[in-house]
């Protein structure tokens, strides 16, 4: 993970009033548990202006005209997920409104927490760990139980 990379996207979405939260696992290291990733991923908002929004913050760190490509209609569609892959190096950044039925935006809990000297949107550990507990990725069930053991959290 490119840390000055991940804080530069993080400081566009804040500084361009982007209303997202982090959840994977940069969400298991904003709450102290250490996970290595090679990619951001972000609720938004389900609202044409924050993708707008969305566009400009990811304008502000990259010059990537493929940014055009993210749009209101794949991000409020029937699969709203998107995949953004800067020009250079290997950070990616996955970019949900909703996760299947399971979640949306509004069902999250969301805490605002350091890093570094930003305060950023992140689910909190109990929705991570809600997030993450009855997938089918043997990694996720791992991190669930971390987050269950760290946060005492009750099996539901």
């Amino acid at each position: 993970m490119d840390f000055d990379v991940l804080k530069r996207v993080l400081a566009a979405l804040e500084s361009r009033g982007v209303k997202y939260t982090i959840f994977g696992a940069v969400a298991l290291n904003l709450h102290g548990l250490a996970r290595a990733t090679e990619d951001l991923d972000i609720f938004i908002a389900p609202e044409d202006l924050n993708i707008d929004r969305l566009k400009l913050a990811l304008r502000d760190v990259y010059d990537d005209p493929e940014i055009e490509h993210i749009t209101a209609g794949d991000l409020l569609g029937e699969y709203p997920a998107v995949e953004y892959n800067p020009p250079e190096g290997a950070f990616h950044i996955d970019i949900l409104t909703r996760l299947g039925d399971a979640f949306t935006f509004a069902d999250l809990e969301i805490e605002r927490v350091p890093y570094d000297d930003l305060i950023v949107s992140v689910v909190s550990p109990r929705t991570l760990y809600k997030m993450k507990k009855d997938t089918v990725r043997p990694k996720d069930r791992i991190d669930a139980d971390w987050l269950r053991h760290r946060f005492n959290l009750e099996h539901d």
